[in-house]
C-alpha cells in the first residue's frame, strides 16, 4: 500500500506540472509561456521542449498515478527531472534554497524505488500481468531517463548567431 501512495501523489503532482506547461491550469503559462521560458533557458526551439516536457510529465504522471508500465513511466519523469538539473539547476549547487538541484534528486530517487520495487498490488501492471521489478528495472529506468534528457538536449538548436554591424566610420 505504501508504494501506491507514493504512486499517487508522485504521479499526481507530476500531472499537474505537465499540464501547466500544456493547458496552462494550475496557474501555468501554458505552451506559449513555456515555450518562451524555455526559449530563454537555450532550449530551442522552446514551444517544441515544452510540449515534450509537458507531454513526458502528464503522461508518465497518469501512468505512474495507475502503476501502469512502472519502469517506462520512471524513465520519462527521471527524464524530465535529469534535463531540468542539467538546463536549470546543476550550476547552483544542490541546495534548493539557491536553485539547486536537490530537489530533483529526491524525486529521481524516489522514481527509481517505485521501477525497483514495482508498483505494487493496487496497480495495472499486477492486474494485467505486465509487472516489471527489481534492481535491473530501476537501473533502467535511470539509464532511460538519463539517455532520454542527453538526446533531448542534443536536440537543442543553437540561437542564430548575430552579426555585428560594425561601426560608421566618423570623419
Amino acid at each position: 500500500m505504501a508504494i501506491g501512495i507514493l504512486r499517487a501523489v508522485m504521479g499526481l503532482l507530476f500531472m499537474g506540472h505537465g499540464l501547466q506547461k500544456l493547458a496552462g491550469w494550475f496557474g501555468g503559462h501554458g505552451l506559449e509561456g513555456t515555450g518562451q521560458f524555455f526559449e530563454s533557458l537555450g532550449l530551442r526551439p522552446g514551444k517544441r521542449h515544452a510540449t515534450a516536457a509537458g507531454v513526458a510529465e502528464t503522461a508518465g504522471g497518469a501512468m505512474l498515478t495507475l502503476g501502469f508500465l512502472t519502469p517506462l513511466s520512471a524513465a520519462m519523469l527521471i527524464g524530465s527531472m535529469a534535463t531540468a538539473v542539467k538546463v536549470v539547476h546543476l550550476e547552483k549547487g544542490p541546495w534548493v534554497a539557491e536553485g539547486g538541484w536537490e530537489y530533483n534528486a529526491v524525486l529521481v530517487a524516489a522514481l527509481v524505488v517505485i521501477a525497483e520495487a514495482g508498483p505494487g498490488s493496487a496497480s495495472l501492471d499486477r492486474r494485467l500481468g505486465t509487472e516489471l521489478s527489481g534492481p535491473f528495472w530501476g537501473l533502467v529506468a535511470l539509464a532511460a531517463g538519463a539517455g532520454g534528457a542527453a538526446a533531448n538536449l542534443a536536440q537543442v538548436e543553437q540561437a542564430p548567431e548575430t552579426v555585428a554591424t560594425p561601426p560608421a566610420d566618423v570623419r
